[in-house]
């Protein structure tokens, strides 16, 4: 794996580009702290398909009955309850 300064990664961008995509693990690095990944881009992904649990999985219609109201409040994105 090689680090790169954010500096080094503006001048030297092309390089780095070629060695990631020779397979090389490159991150950028901001004060020492890693900030970013550079990895080849996949084109050929192929989408998600919905449905993979379907009939594997049952969830009871009380589910959600007895949840604490702080931590259901949590879940609806009111965070300081």
């Amino acid at each position: 794996m090689k680090i790169s300064n954010i500096h080094e990664a503006k001048t030297q961008l092309s390089k780095l580009i070629e060695s990631a995509l020779a397979g090389e693990e490159i991150v950028i690095a901001k004060a020492g702290k890693p900030l970013v990944k550079l990895i080849p881009y996949q084109e050929n992904q192929k989408p998600r398909i919905p449905g993979g649990w379907e009939g594997k999985l049952t969830i009871s219609d009380n589910f959600d009955d007895e949840i604490p109201a702080n931590v259901l409040a949590k879940f609806m994105g009111k965070e300081n309850c």
